[in-house]
């Protein structure tokens, strides 16, 4: 009967909330590093998807290469300030060609489809 006089006193003096808080802490630091472990992960997997990608037709006037012609010109509509106000902000804008003179951004690789040169399964 003496053991309970000491647990008791142990939580009259706080014993308890100490413990409590201690675990508490304890979850929420593990809790943390988890999500830095699964953000961690999920930027990997985002970077690595990023990395296999083939490089975008995109020209420096932000068209696709679809929107240019032969000669490179852009065929696409731009938004272009009219009118501005004394701080030089435009206030008004038109729809104009845009001005782009060539596309001058990575050359997409045609696919091609081509029939095994070798049968490794034919022993002749």
């Amino acid at each position: 009967m003496n053991w309970f006089w000491w647990i008791f006193v142990f939580f009259m003096v706080g014993g308890f909330s100490w413990i409590a808080d201690t675990g508490r802490s304890a979850l929420k630091t593990r809790h943390d590093r988890r999500m830095e472990r699964l953000k961690l992960a999920e930027d990997g997997r985002l970077a690595l998807e990023e990395a296999h990608k083939p490089p975008e037709a995109v020209c420096g006037c932000t068209h696709h290469l679809a929107k240019h012609d032969k000669a490179g010109k852009c065929h696409e509509d731009v938004q272009v300030p009219t009118e501005w106000d004394e701080n030089k902000k435009p206030l008004h804008f038109e729809l104009r060609q845009c001005n782009c003179q060539q596309y001058v951004g990575p050359q997409p690789l045609s696919r091609i489809y081509a029939d095994e040169l070798t049968d490794l399964d034919d022993p002749h």
